[in-house]
């Protein structure tokens, strides 16, 4: 009786999941989207892809570095209150950057302002809130449903974007994307959930959990993949668009192979936080990157056209995500969710840091050398390094120190 109450998924628990999906759908599809803004606000400006790119990699680096320090805030004071407080700032970001008329303007709207408040409005915080209420065995699903639904919004936001772009021009069109994120602040009352203090675990303060994490192997090896997962994601959300123009494809298909990518990821994402409840997660991550890897040599040594460009953006969508749910499960199933927030804040980390790179030396490359040669076999060989990375993991829980001691 009493395990078949532990894994019932309370009316509770589905809102959350719901208003988090819907969260992620918002944020995640104005973030997969900014590579449409790339060649408008370059060519608005005069300048090359490595200005807006810079914007967009400074974007990523102060995500991911504040993102410990927001993921804490979480642990300790709940979702609702920062979640709240982020989709505000990332609405007020946007227009700044529509009425920019200064270089340092992106970088501080662009990058600074929807990068810091970025940590408010993604997978570290709205995780910890489901981790939090919904079922142990079930954690892994709830986290790829949530990732798969949120990721919708490349789906529906990404054309939407490329359409208001198209009709009305980039600067209405970043106005029109801040009032829907503002819609996340309403959201965010359905979020308070528990916080760290709910979670009934052994008494270990933050510094030793902290500790704890940097002596397991496991744990840097976990970071040292996602970082490759941020270089990759972003890479390919930032530069894509540009790459196609510059191969002469048509107009449309920069915001059509987006929302492709978009589509086959809710069926991965989905899948691999199934898979994850079943079987071992560092193997099923190994995986995911090996292929990812198989998928981007494919699509250079082919043709670019605009089918195989379609093909190439189904293949690597059903790859996309599919790591997150994976990869916020592990540090759950290693570390327990007393201090989720902050743990898999700086795995997150991780991943922004390579998404910075990415960003910033794709539009490096592209303009010192008139192509993106270079920056997709750095994407393969990435692929390939992550995949051996995870092997050897211990997937097994870890104890803290203070359990051990009253052993």
């Amino acid at each position: 009786m009493t395990e078949t109450l532990k894994e019932k998924v309370s009316s509770q628990a589905v809102l959350i999941v719901i208003c988090c999906s819907l969260v992620l759908l918002l944020t995640m599809g104005m973030r997969q989207s900014f590579g449409l803004w790339q060649t408008p606000i370059s060519q608005a400006f005069g300048v090359g892809f490595t200005v807006f790119s810079l914007s967009l990699a400074i974007q990523n680096l102060f995500w991911g570095l504040f993102q410990p320090l927001v993921g804490g805030l979480a642990d300790k004071f709940g979702s609702g209150r920062v979640i709240a407080v982020a989709g505000a700032l990332q609405a007020l970001g946007l227009i700044w950057l529509a009425y920019a008329d200064q270089i340092w303007e992106l970088h501080a709207s662009a990058g600074i302002i929807i990068g810091i408040s970025g940590a408010g409005t993604t997978w570290a915080v709205l995780m910890s809130v489901v981790a939090r209420n919904v079922p142990e065995n079930r954690r892994t699903q709830f986290f790829g449903m949530v990732s798969a639904i949120g990721t919708g919004g490349q789906i529906i936001i990404a054309p939407f974007n490329q359409y208001t772009i198209n009709t009305f021009g980039w600067q209405e069109a970043l106005i029109i994307l801040a009032v829907m994120l503002s819609l996340t602040v309403p959201l965010a009352y359905f979020l308070r959930g528990k916080t760290s203090s709910d979670v009934k675990q052994h008494a270990e303060t933050l510094s030793e959990a902290l500790n704890r994490a940097r002596k397991h192997t496991g744990y840097v090896l976990l970071s040292a993949g996602f970082f490759v997962c941020g270089f990759h994601v972003m890479f390919v959300m930032s530069h894509l668009p540009s790459y196609l123009q510059s191969q002469n494809m048509p107009d449309w298909l920069p915001g059509a192979a987006i929302s492709v990518i978009g589509i086959a990821n809710l069926v991965g994402t989905f899948v691999a936080g199934y898979l994850g409840d079943k079987f071992s997660k560092k193997y099923l991550l190994s995986s995911i990157y090996f292929m990812r890897s198989i998928v981007f040599i494919i699509f250079l040594i082919v043709p670019i056209t605009t089918t195989s460009t379609l093909i190439f953006a189904a293949a690597i969508g059903l790859l996309w995500l599919a790591t997150v749910p994976l990869t916020y499960a592990l540090v759950g199933q290693i570390f327990g969710l007393r201090y989720f927030g902050t743990l898999s804040g700086l795995v997150f980390c991780a991943h922004q840091l390579g998404a910075f790179t990415s960003v910033a030396l794709g539009g490096y490359v592209f303009d010192a050398f008139g192509s993106y040669d270079l920056i997709w076999q750095v994407t393969v060989a990435l692929g390939l390094i992550a995949a051996l990375l995870h092997l050897p993991i211990n997937e097994s829980p870890t104890v803290p120190k203070s359990a051990e001691v009253a052993k």
